[in-house]
């Protein structure tokens, strides 16, 4: 007899007193081939039926706001409770993918409104809710289907699961692989364990299905090559999918198994599997800190993959491989150094900060209205992202023996055919036509940018930084300007460290200009000048005695130091 526990003692009981089991399920008999994607976004919880034809839930919700409806739209994935039963293979299918593209499916069904409980039962009460709802056939799997929809907590499936086991004396392969699916949606590693061990001992075969759920499972854990050998019984059968090679690269990759991610790489292509974008991307990002020549190599084939057959990346993939071609390293030791770049949560921080101290803040050096400010936010925030904003007077007096309005257009000509999105700053002086401001020139750079023209005494720098910051992490900016006045205005010394390590990961100095035959920017630096460690190196960076360093600047020399 089983005890009713909730620490996967159902399972491991099963587990020690195990059958072998030659006959499989009747849907096993003829294999069918079942799509598992990989899990890319957090679950969603969905907790009613759905109204098939109106395409939301319904539910009531609990306490004080019994009786109250609302509504959530969500995707129809199954109009039948049964889908893991024989015979139901396509929904089975519909199911599995569902979960591994990262949706949480949602069962209707238009029989009953049940909804699994919040707490575990004890055998005694769920056989007495099993009684209540004698209408329902096969009510441990129709309430299993309901725990998949409602993301029931795994101690509710473990009390249902020692409810059969106390009551059959065993606990059928659907039940088992229904709670696989819970299991893997939750990350429940230890539970994956034991219902893998359970099904690898009591049958010589599994469904692709089931097989897909553990090497997704799996794949995330440290008993990672088991998923591999999952990956193998496969093949004797199909054709593994996009998924499954998926999960067992990205897992190989994380455990710097190099050489069998790029062989099972190779192998998918052959069979004409094509991988999803987010196992590219994992490959590049292990590309940043990872050094090795022929891994290199590898992510330079990949980019001719992208190219040979017409593969455009997402902005996600993008910006992984951007990052691995500016990922600086060391040249002594070959160690790559702590990126410039700013996290997410830092960018966010520094954003709200300078909105709020320099921009909107009671800013000293800000000469502008509030209302010219407004029509400039709203002049942002109705266009696209800019990849570049320029302080077109600070710009345009680089070369003081040349016509200012030629050296912006050169400027603008140059950007312009890299492809990029520009926002030129002005004033509206600039507009009126003079020998300083050709008004040819300044035709022809508004056909090829965006220009907004403050009034002749406001402040550019306070435009420059929200539309930079608004535009997102990318973008960066043209100014001479060390914006030092600006850095003081900020409100702590975090905020302070946060705007210079961006200011010197974003913004580009034009240092060498000679009208129509040379521009030349200073490189944007794509690591932090700051004392790294990885452990076994350190890198500091330090002053030379015999160079002059004003406090805006940074060290240009480097300690490599090794240990052996």
């Amino acid at each position: 007899m089983f005890s009713i526990q909730t620490s996967g003692s159902v399972l491991q009981t099963l587990l020690k007193n195990h059958h072998t089991f030659y006959l499989m399920p009747r849907s096993q008999q003829l294999p069918a081939v079942f799509k598992c994607f990989i899990f890319t976004t957090s679950y969603q919880r969905a907790k009613n039926p759905v109204d098939p034809k109106a395409g939301t839930a319904m539910w009531r919700s609990k306490g004080r706001d019994e009786g109250k409806e609302e509504r959530r739209t969500g995707k129809d994935y199954s109009s039948s409770f049964n889908v893991f039963s024989a015979g139901a293979s396509k929904k089975r299918a519909v199911l599995l993918a569902a979960l591994s593209n990262g949706e949480q499916p949602v069962i209707s069904s238009k029989k009953t409104t049940l909804s699994p409980p919040e707490k575990p039962l004890s055998a005694e009460e769920w056989g007495k809710l099993m009684e209540e709802f004698q209408g329902i056939k096969q009510f441990e799997e129709f309430m299993f289907a309901q725990m998949i929809a409602h993301n029931s907590p795994i101690d509710v499936a473990k009390s249902l699961l020692a409810a059969v086991a106390q009551r059959d004396g065993d606990i059928g392969y659907n039940l088992l692989v229904k709670y696989l699916v819970l299991c893997v949606s939750q990350k429940q590693t230890k539970e994956i364990y034991d219902v893998h061990d359970i099904l690898k001992a009591r049958f010589k075969t599994l469904e692709t299905s089931a097989s897909s759920l553990l090497i997704k499972g799996l794949s995330d854990s440290q008993r990672w090559r088991d998923a591999l050998v999952l990956l193998e019984e496969i093949k004797k059968f199909i054709i593994p999918s996009k998924g499954n090679y998926g999960d067992c690269i990205k897992a190989a990759l994380a455990n710097r198994e190099i050489n069998t991610a790029c062989m099972l790489f190779h192998e998918m292509l052959a069979k004409n599997v094509t991988p999803n974008l987010d196992v590219l991307q994992f490959f590049f990002d292990t590309g940043k800190c990872v050094n090795d020549t022929d891994f290199k190599n590898e992510l330079i084939y990949i980019l001719n993959y992208l190219r040979n057959n017409q593969v455009y990346p997402g902005e996600a993939l993008m910006e992984s491989i951007k990052h691995w071609f500016e990922s600086g390293k060391c040249p002594s030791c070959e160690q790559f150094l702590e990126s410039i770049n700013l996290t997410e949560e830092e960018y966010d921080i520094l954003k709200e900060k300078i909105i709020k101290d320099v921009i909107h803040g009671t800013d000293t050096f800000r000469k502008t209205t509030p209302q010219e400010l407004e029509v400039f936010q709203r002049f942002v925030n109705q266009r696209p992202p800019f990849d570049i904003v320029i302080d077109g007077l600070n710009v345009a007096r680089v070369c003081h023996k040349n016509n200012p309005s030629q050296t912006l257009l050169d400027v603008v000509n140059h950007l312009v055919q890299q492809n990029l999105r520009l926002l030129v700053l002005g004033r509206k002086h600039m507009l009126n036509g003079s020998r300083q401001w050709n008004r040819n020139n300044m035709v022809a750079m508004q056909k090829k940018a965006d220009f907004f023209f403050t009034d002749n005494v406001s402040e550019d720098d306070p435009f420059l930084l929200y539309a930079t910051l608004h535009s997102g992490s990318h973008c960066k900016f043209v100014t001479r300007d060390l914006l030092r006045d600006h850095k003081a205005c900020l409100s702590d010394s975090l905020t302070r460290r946060l705007f210079f390590k961006w200011q010197r990961g974003h913004q580009m100095v034009l240092s060498d200009y000679i009208s129509g035959k040379k521009i030349k920017f200073e490189p944007v630096l794509n690591y932090d000048t700051i004392v790294q460690t990885t452990g076994n190196t350190w890198h500091i960076p330090y002053d030379d005695s015999n160079l002059e360093r004003s406090s805006y600047e940074v060290p240009i020399k480097w300690l490599c130091l090794q240990q052996k």
